[in-house]
């Protein structure tokens, strides 16, 4: 795996497709997908229109949390706890998942407060979401598979191309029954490098959800020009 990840490094920006990693590898294309395979499920790498780049998750093995974004998402943060009075969260994608990178939380004394470095999932939680309405469709089935019922499926898709056309993801107490969130995410160049979200107890967030999304939509705007 460290040969694939050399390769990949090694590499112009545009990527490497799968073939190429074979012929340099010296190794039969199915092996080399197996293995490639695992490294896009854990975030080590990033496939884009069967190209491979490096991916977040060497940053989360290095300690490193991609300054650069952490930094231009800040101000941001703290200008939406500031106005909501609820916690505000900068995640990151990491393979399958999403991980908290940042957050200015709340000074209210019952408050949301998302735990750092662990990996939460695409669905249902809002910043995951964010995330997953910008894959492609066969993406998205494979990921659901058997995380939604055959039933939902189709329920699931409409959300996910309602959150790519608004740029706004929402959570009404899915994840957490008393938890209600909302989440933008921050695009560069056609790729979501982060999310910012808000989140706190359904009972003062969810009458303000519409309030949020706009906020949320303008401070994601304004981290990315910021990167």
């Amino acid at each position: 795996m460290t040969d694939i990840l050399e390769t990949v490094a090694a590499a112009h920006a545009g990527g490497v497709r799968l073939h190429e990693l074979s012929q340099t590898l010296d190794a039969p294309k199915s092996s080399v997908f197996g293995l490639v395979k695992g490294l896009v499920a854990t975030g080590y790498l990033v496939e884009d229109d069967g190209s491979y780049q490096l991916g977040p998750a060497l940053d989360q093995l290095l300690a490193v949390e991609r300054p650069s974004l952490v930094e231009a998402a800040r101000p941001a943060l703290e200008a939406l706890r500031d106005r909501f009075d609820e916690t505000a969260t900068l995640a990151t994608p990491v393979g399958e998942s999403v991980v908290y990178a940042d957050s200015a939380e709340s000074r209210q004394m019952i408050r949301y407060s998302p735990p750092r470095r662990t990996r939460r999932p695409l669905y249902p939680p809002s910043p995951g979401k964010a995330v997953l309405a910008q894959w492609s469709r066969r993406r998205q089935e494979a990921y659901l598979d058997g995380r939604v019922s055959p039933e939902e499926l189709p329920t699931v898709l409409a959300e996910l191309d309602q959150i790519r056309a608004d740029g706004v993801a929402f959570n009404r107490g899915e994840t957490l029954p008393d938890v209600s969130a909302a989440a933008a995410p921050v695009i560069v160049g056609g790729k979501v490098l982060g999310v910012i979200s808000v989140a706190g107890p359904s009972s003062r967030v969810s009458g303000r959800l519409d309030e949020l999304a706009d906020a949320l939509r303008e401070a994601a705007a304004a981290t990315a020009s910021r990167v």
